[in-house]
């Protein structure tokens, strides 16, 4: 027999709605609107003496918008995470998720189309007592015009088993793996040298590909205010290479390349890693 769906079956649906995304005691509410929110999750916690606990933010996006990486590229806006009302917490790490070439009025951008979860490392000042995470994020959402984002959270970190546990290790497996200049893998980056260009210096690098991936090269200066172009792909490359060139524009006032750390970032669909190379 059907039950008529009365003004109190209304109301408490209504408050199911409200409040399902956060019944889960490992994810908080989600805090946006129809373009994008954002929310909390954490990550299972088997040892209660652990060093560093697992969490992440995600951020779940419309289709057709996208938001930046911590390097947005020709123009954008990185996200900004602030977590200083936590409790216990001594340190966050943010891990960033490989990202995507994002074409733009203004140029190319760096960056994520659709949901994405950044991966927190999580430092307890005192790892026997209960961790709360407080969260103030600022970003960035664009589609044919950018908007700034806000988002609040807060999530007490449970200490036992987490239903997101597995999508945080998922997340975690696309954060980019950090490797040395020449080191072997399926994705290596194997050279990197500086040569004289038309206007500027110019960096030329060789990534080792897997056969038949499609590959992305990101480079970064050793500071924010570094606006190094991004990578493009130049012919010259050895068989099972992919050779990538970009200019030394972009430093801030008085800066030299001179052994500077430059960060590379090379990204194919099933692999990510990160190099740090000095231009001597």
């Amino acid at each position: 027999m059907s039950i008529p769906f009365g003004p109190l079956r209304l109301g408490a649906a209504v408050l199911l709605f409200c409040t399902g995304a956060a019944l889960a005691d490992d994810i908080s509410f989600w805090d946006g609107d129809t373009r994008s929110a954002a929310r909390l999750i954490a990550g299972s916690r088997s040892n209660p003496a652990a060093t560093a606990l697992r969490a992440g933010i995600e951020i779940r996006l419309k289709q057709g918008w996208h938001t930046y990486w911590r390097y947005p590229g020709d123009a954008g806006v990185p996200p900004k995470f602030d977590f200083q009302d936590s409790r216990n917490v001594k340190l966050v790490e943010v891990l960033w998720p490989a990202p995507q070439r994002l074409a733009e009025a203004d140029g190319v951008s760096i960056g994520y189309i659709g949901d994405v979860i950044f991966p927190l490392r999580v430092v307890p000042q005192n790892p026997g007592k209960p961790v709360a995470l407080a969260l103030r994020l600022d970003y960035a959402i664009c589609e044919k015009l950018c908007v700034p984002a806000q988002a609040r959270a807060e999530l007490a970190l449970p200490s036992g088993l987490a239903s997101q546990n597995g999508r945080l290790v998922a997340a975690e497996a696309r954060v980019p793996q950090r490797r040395t200049l020449g080191e072997a893998g399926d994705l290596a980056i194997a050279s990197a040298h500086r040569e004289p260009g038309p206007s500027h210096p110019r960096v030329i690098v060789d990534v080792v590909v897997p056969a038949q991936s499609a590959v992305e090269l990101f480079a970064e200066g050793p500071t924010a205010q570094w606006a190094l172009p991004l990578p493009e792909p130049v012919a010259g490359a050895l068989p099972g290479h992919k050779r990538f060139a970009f200019e030394l524009d972009g430093l801030p006032p008085g800066a030299s390349e001179e052994g500077a750390p430059l960060t590379l970032t090379a990204v194919t669909p099933e692999h990510a890693i990160e190099v740090v190379v000095r231009l001597d």
